[in-house]
């Protein structure tokens, strides 16, 4: 039996979800990416709205790769994580510490990014 059993579930269960999360940070990065691609080209035969829009696309470009490499760095962060807890849950000589800023900052640039991107989408 694995000692502190309930503790390693529980460290995999939230393992699991920031990489589901990640997945789904780079996932919209590329609907961003294809969105863009598609309002550039109806821009390049439209004329007035769509076309305006189609030439400031270029937000789009760099919000959409933001988003993969934000997704990625969740992914890599939640694994180094996984990995730190579960050294120290193995260590019976020191107690687990809690150290939640690089998730924190993670969070808090992941709905800095939505946001611009609900701005940029609205106007």
């Amino acid at each position: 039996m694995i000692r502190s059993y309930s503790d390693h579930a529980a460290n995999e269960r939230t393992f699991l979800a920031w990489v589901r999360t990640g997945i789904a940070a780079i996932a919209f990065g590329f609907v961003i990416e294809k969105f863009n691609l598609f309002l550039m080209t109806i821009g390049g035969g439209a004329v007035g709205e769509a076309s305006h829009r189609a030439q400031s696309g270029s937000l789009g470009h760099y919000e959409g790769l933001a988003f993969v490499f934000g997704g990625v760095a969740i992914v890599v962060l939640a694994t180094i994580r996984f990995v730190r807890t579960t050294r120290l849950l193995d260590d019976p000589e020191t107690p687990p510490a809690s150290n939640v800023r690089a998730e924190l900052i993670l969070s808090a640039a992941l709905m800095l990014l939505v946001t611009t991107y609900s701005i940029y989408l609205a106007f």
